[in-house]
């Protein structure tokens, strides 16, 4: 069976994440499998690489599609975009190897998350703006932090479901861009509001209420905190996602990518 590794962008703004639900058809995964399904037939499957929750969005997401129809790569991106809303977005199209899985084969995720100092007119669903005055060198000394094999519990939704909250972080950095700070953290996965929680933590140092002493013993001890500084997920995005050397694509005969 025919599979496809594809690379899409979302504004999430409008769905309920990536994951597929039974009680709405308002999520992107869904909308990506419609349309992928009046491409290939009705036979295809899909899957992702990050299930984004909902109000998240994706800069580069990964998903492979698998379908006995074969299509052109060149026809791929145009065709499925053409069925797409205007928030969803294919970049980019490649065969892959039959195995190829977007979620089971990454190696690590890297999540982005805008923080703005002022008020903006046109990146409001893509920012979260905090009006108080914020110490991003102590945001980012207490980021370092995160950096290693840690216990997540204190930072996730429902850490008893979870059948480990242990993540291995690979990166965990603040920077200053322009008006906005910025936090990029690289893991092998993600517990669920994890990135949201680290956020808000983050921010909560960086008013200067909660000390890096404190993050630490977030990381020691399970704590109830975190949970009440849940950073919005309107500037939360999917930044990218990595995969071993050929990345399960296939370059069979050479072949490049088809792209939009």
């Amino acid at each position: 069976m025919p599979t496809w590794k594809l690379t899409l962008e979302y504004d999430g703004t409008r769905y309920r994440g990536w994951q597929a639900q039974s009680n709405t058809d308002r999520t992107v995964a869904g909308v990506l499998l419609r349309a992928v399904r009046e491409v290939f037939g009705a036979d295809a499957t899909a899957g992702g690489a990050g299930r984004t929750d909902a109000g998240v969005h994706a800069i580069a997401q990964v998903a492979h599609v698998k379908a006995r129809r074969k299509v052109p790569a060149g026809e791929i991106v145009r065709s499925v975009n053409d069925l797409l809303p205007h928030d969803v977005n294919v970049l980019s199209a490649e065969p892959a190897a039959p195995a190829f899985h977007a979620r089971h084969d990454a190696v690590s995720r890297t999540y982005l998350y805008r923080i703005s100092r002022r008020r903006t007119a046109f990146d409001k669903r893509f920012v979260w703006w905090v009006r108080d005055r914020l110490d991003s060198a102590a945001m980012a000394r207490a980021a370092q932090l995160f950096v290693g094999r840690r216990d997540y519990s204190s930072f996730c939704e429902n850490p008893e479901g979870q059948q480990s909250t242990i993540v291995v972080v690979e990166r965990s950095e603040v920077e200053e861009q322009g008006q906005e700070i910025r936090y990029r953290i690289e893991a092998s996965h993600f517990l669920w509001k994890m990135v949201r929680r680290l956020v808000g933590t983050l921010v909560e140092v960086g008013r200067g209420s909660v000390s890096e002493q404190d993050v630490a013993k977030f990381l020691e001890e399970r704590s109830a905190a975190p949970a009440l500084w849940t950073a919005p997920p309107s500037g939360l995005f999917l930044e990218s996602v990595k995969y071993p050397a050929d990345g399960g694509v296939r370059r069979a005969g050479g072949s490049t990518p088809a792209r939009g």
